[in-house]
């Protein structure tokens, strides 16, 4: 297929390097220049979104925010200047379920098809194509789309229409954001109470308490690499779309809009761009304890 990919940050250059791969014709865009490797590859560098979505027959974006969707798709130069009928938009950026259903109105009336679909998986998913994609569209869009998600993906969910893929990256960003604070106060308290928390951790493992969060941002918290990773600034735009959307509801989220305050301590204290497992820093300052494995505490006396 003719793929215009735009948008290629830290998720986007290994996303488009696995289209490229499956031996897909690529016209890039990013507010940066294109990545050498993927031009490398066979990847087609374009001036602007406009040009890049005349020559796509599918068009991807990958951008973190919703006013970055809207401007890459309506802006001056944008995407849809360059669409003709028939063509498919496919965003896989995390962003508002109620903006996106009016970005798929007006892509519709272009005589085009909408494909929300957002991913879970982090920067280590999309390096190895292991990326979980909730997917909001018709059957019919999803149906040209899901060999470009195979490439890219493992767990592929029709989850509904427009919009509804972006409620379930939504919903997935309450759960994450909810266990990496379980973890953090579950081996803080641990450390403080004087067990070793690599070996608590270990001991967790095996357990119902087990998560893929506990496995590797624990194991972060242990080993203090704080490294993004997924930038907490980034989940804290997920939470506020969770937050938002609840008031709109007019239910409440109690434990989500807590873990979103210790997210903004976090970025009191310089931390916008830390791996969002560092929320245990919050954690940390409340309790006036470093997690640290004994070895690890040993060797820095």
């Amino acid at each position: 297929m003719k793929i215009a990919f735009i948008g290629l940050g830290i998720m986007g250059r290994p996303m488009a390097g696995h289209l490229l791969d499956g031996g897909h014709d690529l016209y890039l865009h990013d507010l940066r220049p294109a990545p050498q490797n993927l031009l490398e590859k066979g990847g087609h560098a374009c001036r602007s979104n406009k040009e890049a979505a005349a020559q796509g027959d599918i068009v991807i974006t990958m951008v973190p925010d919703t006013p970055d969707v809207e401007a890459a798709i309506f802006g001056p130069d944008g995407v849809a200047q360059g669409l003709a009928p028939g063509k498919t938009v496919v965003d896989m950026s995390s962003i508002s379920p109620i903006a996106t259903k009016d970005f798929a109105r007006r892509i519709n009336e272009l005589g085009c098809d909408y494909v929300d679909a957002p991913v879970s998986g982090g920067e280590v998913g999309a390096k190895q194509a292991t990326l979980t994609i909730m997917v909001g569209g018709s059957e019919k869009a999803f149906a040209r789309v899901k060999p470009l998600f195979e490439l890219m993906g493992k767990n592929i969910t029709l989850v509904g229409g427009n919009g509804d893929g972006q409620t379930a990256k939504v919903a997935n960003q309450i759960i994450v954001a909810l266990t990496i604070e379980a973890v953090g106060e579950a081996l803080l308290f641990a450390s403080k109470a004087g067990a070793d928390p690599a070996m608590v951790r270990k001991a967790l493992m095996g357990g119902f308490a087990s998560s893929r969060i506990l496995e590797v941002h624990g194991e972060r918290m242990i080993n203090r690499t704080f490294d993004p990773g997924f930038r907490i600034e980034l989940h804290q735009k997920d939470l506020n779309l969770a937050l938002s959307g609840a008031r709109a509801l007019k239910m409440s989220l109690p434990n989500t809009a807590t873990c979103q305050e210790l997210f903004n301590a976090c970025a009191a204290h310089g931390g916008s761009a830390w791996d969002h497992s560092a929320m245990v820093r919050a954690l940390e300052d409340l309790a006036n304890h470093e997690i640290g494995s004994k070895e690890r505490q040993k060797g820095a006396a």
